[in-house]
């Protein structure tokens, strides 16, 4: 359930169809999410008459402490269009509908607890659970090889620690330390790079098939975060660029919004 849902504070000279559109705006759009905090919605039309036609001004959008897909949160989002053709019968029945694809300036902020947290869910888990590969088995005599507590770091200047345990399934853990660089590939895929593997806390039996391991974790990571794997029903995440600041993590781009989600 939402935790709240409110909309921006409106002027007096708000006429009617503004506020129509935010009332409408506002119980669409929290389809988007499986949870939030809150989420402020605001429309612009002015003067009303544009709605019979079915333009309006803006949409602009900003969510706090959501949840996408019931597993993944995000500490913000928000999203700002300029003038959006909609369809107004659709509005005259509560609902909101796109008469045309449109696109929107993004910005979505992940937190570290955050980013920690969905190595819990189930999407990312089957990806580093029980795995069967060549160069993983010759460490294992052949077992699946599994990689848990994945913890995250963030750091300064787009570089993340990354902490975790490689089980050989024979009993073996292996323990992981690493920095790498991320970034943005193909404005759609988040990129481990440039990986610095630390040793030094690994006991020195176990260093080479650390160093192997490691190697592993951070090319499974690469091929992972995908946004098109966590599209809302109807919008793709474009991403210009990233950045660390402090424990968050903050992505700007562009969202292209093809229709009105309708579930979350």
């Amino acid at each position: 359930m939402f935790g709240g849902l409110t909309g921006f504070t409106e002027s007096k000279g708000t006429d009617w169809g503004e506020k129509m559109l935010n009332t409408v705006a506002s119980q669409t759009i929290r389809h988007l999410f499986s949870q939030s905090e809150s989420v402020d919605v605001s429309v612009r039309c002015y003067p009303s008459s544009k709605l019979l036609q079915g333009s309006i001004d803006s949409f602009k959008m900003n969510g706090r402490g959501l949840v996408i897909r019931r597993e993944f949160a995000v500490e913000e989002m928000s999203f700002e269009t300029d003038a959006v053709a909609i369809d107004f019968g659709s509005v005259m029945s509560g609902k909101l509908s796109l008469k045309q694809p449109t696109q929107a300036i993004a910005q979505v902020v992940l937190s570290e607890v955050g980013i920690n947290n969905s190595f819990q869910a189930e999407l990312v888990k089957k990806r580093l659970i029980n795995l069967n590969l060549p160069s993983l088995n010759e460490l294992s005599d052949g077992k699946p090889v599994s990689f848990t507590e994945v913890k995250v770091q963030l750091l300064p200047e787009n570089r993340l620690q990354i902490l975790a345990q490689a089980n050989l399934g024979n009993g073996e853990l292996v323990p992981l330390n690493m920095t790498v660089s991320v970034a943005i590939e193909k404005r759609r895929r988040v990129s481990f790079q440039n990986p610095e593997i630390n040793l030094d806390s690994v006991p020195e039996a176990q260093r080479e098939r650390s160093q192997t391991l490691s190697t592993a974790l951070v090319e499974i990571l690469d091929n992972m975060v995908d946004l098109d794997r966590f599209d809302l029903d109807g919008v793709k995440m474009r991403l210009n660029r990233l950045e660390t600041q402090g424990k968050q993590l903050v992505f700007s781009g562009y969202a292209e919004i093809e229709r009105i989600p309708r579930t979350g």
